[in-house]
């Protein structure tokens, strides 16, 4: 079945494939986004948000939404499970050590694998470093973090800062004046 090359790309990086109606994925802007029959009639040619967003093209990458993670965790990929505190450490950012890998651990140097904790929920995903069959050092990186789920929630709280270094910028240079009374 047909979908979008971008996210078929994306997709074939950890060796697997999902079954998407093409007739079903809309592409607004840079952005796609998997719509019902019955909504995709509904929806303007130009609309904010809709459906189930899959993930944007900026460039020449293709960012995937976890909605499109968790579909591909779903099928036959690369995958890995990862122990309670690995799993911590991946959503607050950090890359994975061998030790932390409790299943997955036939992957090749450069394999793009999905991270998911015990519970089998997609954490993120991230790029293999060494072939994991073969590494002994358990405390060596084995996966280099490419996006969790952490990820927004970091952002949110860069923004604040940017306001308060803004504030302060402005601080500096003079308060603006009241207007004066004539």
């Amino acid at each position: 079945m047909w979908v979008m090359k971008e996210i078929k790309d994306f997709v074939g990086q950890f060796n697997a494939s999902i079954a998407l109606d093409a007739s079903h994925i809309v592409r607004n802007r840079n952005r796609y986004y998997l719509l019902s029959k019955k909504l995709k009639h509904h929806v303007p040619e130009s609309f904010f948000y809709a459906g189930s967003y899959l993930g944007a093209v900026k460039g020449a990458s293709f960012f995937p939404s976890f909605l499109l993670l968790s579909m591909i965790a779903e099928t036959k990929a690369n995958k890995m499970v990862v122990d309670k505190k690995t799993a911590w450490l991946f959503i607050c950012g950090r890359d994975i050590f061998k030790k932390g890998i409790l299943e997955g651990n036939k992957l090749k140097k450069g394999d793009y694998t999905l991270i998911l904790n015990e519970h089998n929920e997609c954490l993120g995903f991230g790029k293999t470093t060494c072939n994991l069959s073969e590494e002994a050092d358990a405390n060596k990186v084995a996966v280099k973090n490419i996006l969790d789920i952490g990820d927004f929630l970091r952002r949110e709280k860069r923004q604040p800062e940017r306001q308060q270094r803004s504030r302060r910028l402005q601080g500096r240079a003079g308060k603006p004046r009241k207007p004066t009374r004539k």
